[in-house]
């Protein structure tokens, strides 16, 4: 997976297995389904990557930057999408309108509160950061038509 820094340059992080943990796909049905992570932390990033992964989602991609967003949206990669209102002082606000333009369903994932959000999020689930694993993939799985 690769993750896009501030600056534009692409940084490559490789996978490491944990075993110690049971799979969140015990607790959860398997979706294969194609997630956009939209997230200008990369710890963040890469953790929500990992989670997802491990409870059977494919993801197409992360996006820290907003433009960056929006061309995977446009690309129509993804059946579903994790937005942080917020990337880097830029509102994420306009990778909301394209995704519901598109009739793609999305959460916000965010350290703000749905009240202090913009309506470009209205009608989209809101969890508060930090979120238990369990319930963003419950909440991410609810946002999905069923299989």
């Amino acid at each position: 997976m690769e993750f896009e820094r501030a600056g534009g340059e692409c940084v490559s992080m490789n996978r490491v297995g944990n075993n110690d943990e049971p799979p969140l796909t015990a607790m959860f049905n398997n979706q294969h389904r194609r997630v956009l992570i939209v997230e200008d932390e990369p710890i963040l990033a890469f953790a929500l990557e990992e989670l997802l992964i491990e409870a059977e989602f494919e993801i197409v991609g992360v996006a820290t930057r907003l433009e960056k967003a929006l061309a995977f949206i446009e690309s129509g990669v993804c059946d579903a999408a994790i937005l942080d209102a917020n990337l880097a002082g830029v509102s994420a606000g306009p990778a909301a309108l394209a995704l519901a333009a598109r009739g793609l369903p999305f959460l916000i994932l965010s350290g703000y509160s749905p009240d202090q959000l913009s309506n470009a999020f209205a009608g989209a689930p809101c969890l508060q950061k930090p979120c238990k694993p369990e319930r963003l993939v419950a909440a991410l799985r609810a946002i999905l038509p069923a299989q």
